[in-house]
């Protein structure tokens, strides 16, 4: 892995202003002020927001409170997809700070999964790791680990411990001298304007030439849709982290850098506002 530590570093310490508001038709005893709180973009919505709940359940009776959920702009928030990644897809182009509204009542069962406790966030985030790892090492690396490496990738993310989580992550992201890269690059392409949840599929990062497939070489395979052509007017942007990637960079150097804690590149096509 080359090591562009403060590409890493930058990653993992992005936050986003944001201000949770609970919805108008809870029953509270008294006024709920709002409260605001930095959320990092790599970690989840229901890991980070313990506060937020208990901040909201006191100004509200025990019998008022069932399953948190959060919602912005009449959009159900999934949990399951990284913080970061909600915020690209349905509220880059708006002012900060990120108003979420904050639900007690009426989960939306056909929309969210539901979240009972850390160790769903727990299963999730570690399935997606192995899943990642299929891809790269056709699972090696992971299966070599002890569950007390797997237990230290989690607290790493838990804790927002940036090098107690890299000291193992380094190892999933490493590949063998004489290859060029992983097997094939871990990602899923989200479209904010679809009703399908992603896109994935088999993607290597070297060309049968040997030349390094690029995020535009994705692009073009995947969505296609989503490159402005030649001679015509942008209408997207391609977003991972919350800044467009220049087309021309390998898709190897941005599985290394840009991937979440879960080793997945979330890349989302969000269309440019229209004046």
């Amino acid at each position: 892995m080359t090591d562009d530590k403060d590409v890493l570093r930058d990653v993992w310490f992005g936050r986003i202003p944001t201000c949770f508001i609970l919805y108008q038709d809870e029953i509270t005893e008294r006024e709920a002020e709002p409260y605001y709180l930095l959320l990092p973009r790599v970690s989840y919505l229901t890991l980070v927001t313990d506060k937020v709940k208990k901040h909201f359940q006191k100004v509200m009776r025990q019998e008022d409170v069932s399953e948190i959920w959060f919602e912005y702009e009449g959009t159900p928030l999934k949990w399951h997809y990284p913080i970061g990644l909600l915020f690209d897809l349905h509220a880059s182009n708006t002012a900060l700070p990120w108003n979420i509204t904050v639900h007690f009542k009426n989960f939306p069962e056909r929309d969210l999964l539901h979240c009972h406790s850390k160790d769903a966030i727990e299963a999730h985030f570690m399935a997606c790791i192995k899943e990642a790892d299929a891809l790269k090492h056709k699972s090696q690396v992971i299966n070599e680990m002890q569950k007390k490496d797997h237990k230290q990738l989690w607290m790493g993310l838990h804790n927002d411990k940036f090098e107690q989580f890299w000291a193992i992550n380094r190892k999933l992201m490493e590949y063998p001298p004489e290859d060029s890269g992983f097997r094939y690059i871990p990602f899923r392409m989200y479209q904010a304007t679809t009703e399908r949840p992603f896109i994935q599929k088999l993607f290597r990062p070297v060309a049968a030439d040997g030349q390094l497939h690029t995020l535009g070489d994705l692009l073009k395979e995947v969505c296609p849709a989503a490159i402005t052509p030649e001679d015509g007017e942008k209408k997207n942007q391609v977003m991972i982290h919350g800044i467009e990637p220049m087309l021309e960079t390998p898709v190897q150097w941005l599985s290394e850098h840009m991937s979440y804690p879960d080793n997945f590149l979330h890349i989302g096509i969000i269309p440019l506002p229209s004046d």
